[in-house]
């Protein structure tokens, strides 16, 4: 018997809804003010972001793929250096090596979490591997205090960590926020993130002036002053002032939005344990961007949760490995087992700031009555 709801992946407008009031004078505000671009709100929301980090600096741009290639290019990543990161998160650190020239050098992900294993890290390693790049996936942080230490004692001290943050905007390791572990760390503001605009957005964050400084002018032409370009491969990305007056708007409920997303997956995770395999366990480093789980008959089980109206998706389907881009690209991998087999029994379920406990109960009735009998 079907349960009939219509339960949708994510929708950000209800989310938004929560803030329409402030939003909409916000943006009055920014229409009346005559400055659009790095103006008032950017600036000021450079510094609240760089607060809530709890690092120095703070550089919005526009979309956080270019926050990954500028940050790169930043710490020095040049044409055939390599870097080394994860096949399994969305190939959007393999974009910004390929737009710079860099060989992405693939390592394998830890089991319980499908992040990247440190262990795996040092055995990747060469002569000219200038990054580490550590991405906080599905909302869960890498332990990057650990990753330093194991690339210090192996030698590897000049070996810089990035942190891509797209996917845990508030994340906690160790008591301190992501952001501030490594030498520099990168966000999106795409509508879906825990911290989301009402278009694209990004930002880079870091403890060092000189890294700030660089992004700083590659996010402009390049330019030093006014029509002065001196530094060179500058491009045009910057975050607008609407963008940047609705984040600020949204950045102070932030740990509200959060802590719903917790909630959420708290309570799917206690109805569907035992029946498929959680990946993203409730923990201070986790939260809720994408509640993931595994089951090697995915499809079956996708397939009867969409019979009840329940919307599910993959992240990722796709390793970064067997793109059909990248058989043109230079990479290295170092054996991707754990990858390979999660990538064939992943799958998401709807867990947002806006999901109403409806919806929840309706997810839980599903796996209860039926997705538990069946496998």
């Amino acid at each position: 018997m079907r349960i009939s709801m219509n339960v949708l992946f994510n929708l950000p407008s209800r989310e938004n809804a929560l803030f329409r009031d402030e939003i909409d004078k916000t943006i009055k505000d920014v229409l009346d003010s005559g400055y659009y671009l790095l103006g008032a709100h950017v600036k000021a929301f450079e510094q609240e972001f760089a607060d809530y980090c709890s690092v120095q600096h703070c550089v919005s741009v526009g979309n956080g793929t270019d926050a990954l290639e500028i940050a790169l290019r930043a710490l020095g990543v040049r044409r055939g250096d390599e870097v080394i990161t994860v096949a399994n998160a969305g190939c959007y650190a393999t974009t910004a090596c390929n737009l710079i020239g860099a060989v992405p050098v693939y390592v394998d992900v830890s089991e319980s979490d499908l992040l990247l294993d440190i262990n795996k890290v040092n055995a990747a390693a060469s002569p000219i591997t200038r990054c580490v790049v550590a991405t906080h996936l599905y909302g869960q942080a890498v332990d990057v205090p650990a990753l330093r230490d194991a690339l210090d004692q192996a030698g590897h001290s000049d070996v810089t960590i990035l942190e891509d943050c797209a996917q845990a905007h508030g994340a906690m390791m160790h008591g301190r926020m992501v952001g501030g572990l490594g030498d520099v760390a990168t966000f999106s503001f795409y509508p879906t993130k825990n911290l989301g605009a009402l278009g694209d957005g990004g930002a880079i964050v870091s403890n060092n002036e000189q890294t700030a400084q660089t992004c700083m002018q590659l996010r402009q032409y390049g330019w030093q002053g006014k029509y002065e370009s001196t530094l060179p491969l500058g491009r045009n990305s910057r975050l607008d002032e609407l963008q940047a007056a609705i984040l600020r708007v949204k950045l102070k409920a932030l740990p509200t939005l959060n802590a719903r997303r917790q909630q959420a997956a708290a309570y799917l995770q206690q109805h569907c344990h035992g029946i498929v395999e959680v990946v993203t366990h409730a923990s201070p480093a986790y939260v809720g961007h994408l509640f993931v789980v595994r089951h090697p008959q995915r499809q079956l089980i996708r397939d009867e949760l969409a019979y009840h109206g329940i919307a599910t998706d993959i992240h990722y389907p796709v390793l970064d490995t067997d793109q059909p881009a990248m058989q043109m690209q230079p990479f290295r991998s170092m054996g991707l087992d754990r990858s390979i087999a999660a990538t064939a029994e992943i799958f998401s379920l709807p867990c947002y700031a806006g999901i109403t406990d409806d919806e929840l109960e309706h997810i839980g009735k599903v796996f209860d009555l039926y997705i538990a009998k069946m496998v």
